[in-house]
């Protein structure tokens, strides 16, 4: 039986049933007798959604090669990245999977995991058809990369190394829009003079409107201007070598980002891309679509391996979870209007978000919602905007927009994107979108359902037994993760109706469903009463995690200290990634609740200790601890 995902849409699966019943199982197609076939290069900005270019947004800043490669193709104005951040995005667009069925989900990742059986990464079928594949030179995936992915992956890898009238798949990463570009001092201020006027900025509603502000939303448009020469470069060269004409040019970034509030987040800001693809002449009957049109068909990274191989003609693989949004035989896909975004843990931070998006409707389901989107990620709060954002919050200065990134959220958000574009307006409770809330909850759930999505199990167990075949794990572990899901759903309910659920997971035997019936008690604080003196007997739980979710649960209701708890616990670890989630919990504790811990951190295990991701928190903490001194 196939493997196939029930959020497609009628018209997707019927193109890829139809498409998998013409190969051989389960690998792909051979290669087509002609060997004239198209060239593609991936030119690929780092860290810049749609909503600094003119030509998606009215915010933006005019791009004229960019413009101009858009007269030769298609601006696709529903393109997504499936995650806000480099190596999980990165791992959704070489494996055309979404990442929490296959364990790519965290970044930086703890380990790299394996394709899922069968599948490699999608150029290794373009070389195996006879393509020429670089790539210059970002990796970042969380991966084992497949044999073979690339002829060449460096900083020199080009398309110029290959045969005469060989084919080529080629892709050049560029950092000029990386979020490190925005980790500058107070002197740049002084001495950077923008190109893109401060004062006629239009600054996010989100956003408070100083000069730091100002300039760093001017000075991100700069290097968005640099971008804009490298594409004009690439397309210079491919015309002057006279293979302009037999390559799609696609142009995209790898995520949304990187202005405070958007890269590590599901909203449009953090996942909405732009793309364009410039159709060439000898290949425009490949495609549909009439060159110099605007396509509101919504595209998203798991598709775009799909595309090229279609392009190629070059059959899919039935784990791929996307299908091809160019190419003959796909103008149905008109018809398919939805993307599915992701959040997990982010460096040192963790988090778990899922999305989607279907027509002009956003709903985001925030499985922790007392994990506040500005929770501490040291390498987020180098940007001094993201440091003067914090300290306009705490002072009071901030209005109820500005002030929504530091509150705690609501387990579900829905969003009318064409009236409220930035995601200001949470419809949830809105009576007149209820019918539209319902319908979108499904959409979602039966997805994480389907994956199944793994993150329901705390990553330190996704290491120990997962990782190893994180595909098969999820197959054989589904039903309890449905389970895992039922009880996280509670939370969505009114206490009373939750309450029978969340006796049951609270007394259950299992600590998976003792672990997920604490985080829904958090979610319901003193509501919750009539469990603290179950909560309180579980904080000699066996489990450490159990314990933390405990500690957690009473300190934010007020009604225990947590910090022996989580101290003994953290002390006890030999986990890194345990420690790490205990120190997400210490850290939420500290800085929302304003819990002091005082670790000494040489009575953590020495593993424990050399972690990278935990020297970040434990830095923090002793920062926090140095200030308060000061104080």
């Amino acid at each position: 039986m196939l493997y196939m995902k029930p959020f497609f849409d009628l018209h997707a699966r019927l193109f890829i049933l139809l498409m998998l019943l013409t190969l051989p199982l389960p690998c792909l197609a051979e290669a087509p007798e002609d060997p004239e076939r198209p060239n593609f290069v991936w030119i690929v900005s780092e860290d810049n959604s749609k909503h600094y270019m003119k030509l998606f947004d009215p915010m933006g800043i005019a791009t004229p090669h960019i413009e101009a490669l858009a007269e030769q193709g298609i601006v696709f104005t529903r393109a997504f990245s499936n995650a806000p951040v480099c190596s999980v995005a990165r791992s959704s667009l070489i494996s055309s999977c979404f990442a929490p069925r296959t364990g790519t989900q965290f970044h930086r990742k703890s380990r790299p995991v394996p394709m899922p059986e069968g599948l490699q990464m999608f150029p290794v079928y373009l070389r195996n058809a006879g393509y020429y594949t670089t790539n210059n030179s970002k990796e970042d995936y969380n991966y084992i990369k497949s044999t073979g992915t690339w002829d060449e992956s460096s900083p020199s890898a080009h398309w110029s190394n290959r045969r005469p009238g060989q084919p080529f798949f080629h892709m050049e990463s560029h950092p000029e829009t990386h979020e490190s570009r925005l980790h500058f001092g107070p002197e740049l201020m002084e001495s950077y003079r923008p190109v893109t006027d401060p004062l006629k900025i239009s600054l996010f509603p989100e956003h408070p409107d100083t000069e730091l502000f100002r300039f760093t939303a001017a000075y991100y448009r700069d290097k968005i201007l640099a971008v804009d020469s490298i594409v004009g470069r690439v397309i210079a060269q491919l015309k002057s070598e006279g293979i302009l004409e037999n390559t799609f040019v696609f142009y995209f970034s790898d995520h949304g980002g990187v202005l405070p509030g958007s890269k590590g987040y599901l909203y449009e800001t953090g996942l909405h891309v732009p793309l364009v693809v410039r159709i060439p002449e000898k290949y425009r009957h490949l495609v549909e679509m009439e060159r110099g049109t605007r396509s509101e068909t919504f595209v998203s990274f798991v598709d775009f391996g799909p595309t090229l191989l279609h392009l190629a003609g070059i059959g899919l693989h039935r784990e791929m979870d996307g299908v091809p949004f160019l190419g003959n035989e796909v103008k149905d896909r008109a018809g398919h209007r939805m993307a599915f975004g992701y959040a997990d843990r982010f460096d040192e931070k963790y988090d778990l978000v899922r999305s989607v998006r279907k027509g002009r409707l956003k709903y985001i389901r925030n499985y922790q919602p007392f994990n506040v989107d500005a929770l501490q990620n040291n390498y987020r709060y180098m940007c001094r905007a993201y440091q003067q954002w914090r300290e306009m919050f705490h002072a009071g200065a901030l209005n109820p927009v500005q002030r929504r990134f530091f509150e705690r959220r609501e387990p579900e958000a829905l969003y009318d994107l064409e009236r409220d574009p930035f995601e200001t307006v949470n419809l949830a409770n809105d009576p007149g979108y209820h019918e539209s809330l319902l319908e979108m909850r499904r959409t979602l759930s039966a997805w994480v359902r389907e994956m199944p999505d793994l993150s329901f199990y705390p990553e330190n167990i996704l290491y120990r037994e997962a990782f190893d075949l994180p595909v098969e794990f999820g197959q054989t572990h589904k039903e309890k993760i449905d389970h895992l899901i039922d009880i996280a759903d509670l939370g969505l309910l009114s206490f009373e109706e939750a309450r029978p659920g969340i006796s049951e997971a609270l007394y259950s035997r299992d600590m998976l469903d003792i672990y997920w019936g604490l985080i829904v008690c958090t979610i319901f604080g003193q509501e919750a009463a009539p469990f603290f003196e179950k909560s309180r007997q579980l904080l000699d739980h066996p489990d450490l995690l159990v314990r933390t979710r405990a500690a957690e649960f009473l300190a934010l209701a007020q009604v225990a200290d947590p910090v022996p708890v989580i101290t003994a616990a953290l002390d006890a670890t030999s986990d890194p990634l345990e420690a790490l989630l205990i120190l997400n919990t210490l850290v939420l504790l500290m800085d929302e609740a304003g819990y002091q811990f005082d670790l000494e951190e040489q009575e953590l295990h020495p593993v424990v200790r050399r972690d990278a991701e935990v020297g970040r928190r434990l830095h923090y903490i002793a920062s926090r601890r140095t200030q308060s001194k000061k104080l």
